[in-house]
């Protein structure tokens, strides 16, 4: 699937938070796979922070930036798995206009073939809340680069064809 080089680039500035009672900016090494990657694809790093596993937390940094006219999209790592303390997909739920239910179900179609029926464990999601992507990836470096290499490198790239993301960005609040 192609990238289409007479088509223009679009950066996306993308915030991202890490989700996680232990990690802080000096060993999250997830959050610092991301921060590469986001910037190896030219895209702009909006903002960083961490939060701790608090639904409430979460949902009042996400409506921050779906307000802010400077984020284009959220990426979140950590947090989505089945244990007590996992509340990533639940404070998405309460943001969400529109779920993106087939960006979960590609995920674990690609981790699936890294780590076989462990990615069931896996609740990676994504929604359209407020004109703003957010996605919700697992907390494992492994998993990110996933998600990243397998999924977002593509979908937020304005010159991939057959479609993107970035093309409808200038819709997303159509009613």
């Amino acid at each position: 699937m192609p990238i289409d080089e007479n088509a223009v680039f679009l950066p996306v500035r993308i915030a991202l938070m890490t989700i996680s009672d232990t990690r802080g900016l000096h060993d999250d090494l997830s959050g610092d796979a991301l921060v590469e990657r986001i910037h190896d694809a030219g895209h702009e790093l909006a903002a960083r922070v961490i939060e701790t596993d608090d639904v409430e937390r979460i949902v009042e940094r996400l409506q921050e930036w779906i307000e802010d006219p400077q984020v284009d999209c959220i990426i979140t790592t950590g947090g989505t798995g089945v244990t007590g303390r996992d509340v990533t997909p639940e404070a998405l739920a309460k943001v969400a206009d529109k779920d993106i239910p087939g960006f979960g179900e590609l995920f674990r179609l690609i981790s699936f073939q890294k780590i076989g029926s462990s990615t069931i464990q896996s609740r990676a999601c994504a929604c359209v809340a407020s004109g703003t992507y957010i996605f919700a990836l697992p907390g494992s470096p492994g998993a990110v680069k996933d998600g990243w290499d397998g999924i977002l490198i593509t979908q937020l790239d304005s010159r991939f064809r057959p479609c993107n993301f970035v093309e409808l960005m200038p819709r997303l609040k159509e009613r």
